[in-house]
């Protein structure tokens, strides 16, 4: 196979895994009444899906190939970075907000510290799948089965990654068409990782950037999982439905990894 036609499949492989996350995101059309126990577990499930890859895998791997000193200071570094971006988004103060709601549900579900947090939700599963992209596209150029082993992989657990994207976003804004869209932006970010890769990275690329990429990236997930997340979701009550929601979201992410 040429070099034009390896690009080509490489590219159609990264599409793919990135697609995939629209699968996760589609939940949003499903549910008929919101509820304010989704919400919490929504963003519970969000937090234990971020926080399980952080730990699990993006972390983990970064050592592997760095070094435990070099992947935690990545890690650290992604922190930072998102901790100073952070600092400067305004945070629009709501505080009476979900107080009048009139039994388990209402029609129109605004508040902008949720839609903050989803969105920075949002930002950081498509900073994730941007080293992920770059990942699949190297790996389908160099050997095609290889290649599509992981878009397998990533695919599958790109699904819940969809999920916890989309649910907030839908309950932040009452829009699922603004849920669907905006995780298929996050999913999107797969293959222009690809594209930004191969076009820009491609004299620097290396396993050791990939590695040092994918720990920084766990710091941003972590960050906001624990900033962001949690105390948005425990604001909104039901406790125990927070921590069925992390639960849950690290059992699926878990199975995704397992599977592979």
């Amino acid at each position: 196979m040429d070099v034009s036609a390896n690009i080509k499949m490489a590219l159609l492989l990264t599409t793919i895994a990135g697609s995939a996350t629209l699968i996760g995101a589609a939940i949003a059309y499903f549910i008929k009444e919101p509820r304010l126990s989704y919400l919490t577990f929504s963003l519970g499930f969000s937090a234990g899906v971020m926080l399980y890859v952080s730990f699990m895998e993006l972390l983990t791997g970064a050592i592997k190939t760095l070094g435990q000193l070099k992947a935690v200071i990545a890690f650290f570094i992604g922190m930072f970075f998102i901790g100073i971006i952070d600092f400067f988004i305004p945070e629009s103060e709501n505080p009476d907000h979900f107080n009048n709601l009139q039994g388990p549900h209402q029609e129109t579900m605004l508040d902008s510290k949720l839609l903050r947090a989803s969105m920075m939700t949002a930002l950081a599963i498509g900073i994730h799948n941007f080293p992920e992209g770059l990942a699949t596209f190297g790996a389908a150029m160099t050997n095609i089965k290889l290649g599509v082993f992981i878009t397998i992989a990533i695919a599958i657990h790109n699904v819940p990654e969809g999920i916890s994207v989309s649910l907030p976003i839908f309950y932040a804004t009452g829009n699922k068409n603004k849920a669907f869209l905006f995780s298929a932006i996050s999913g999107m970010s797969e293959p222009l990782g690809a594209l930004v890769g191969y076009v820009i990275l491609r004299p620097f690329l290396s396993p050791g950037l990939l590695a040092a990429l994918l720990a920084f990236v766990a710091g941003i997930m972590v960050y906001i999982s624990v900033d962001e997340l949690l105390p948005m979701a425990h604001r909104y009550g039901h406790g125990h439905t927070v921590i069925k929601g992390i639960i849950s979201g690290m059992i699926i992410m878990a199975a995704s990894l397992i599977i592979l």
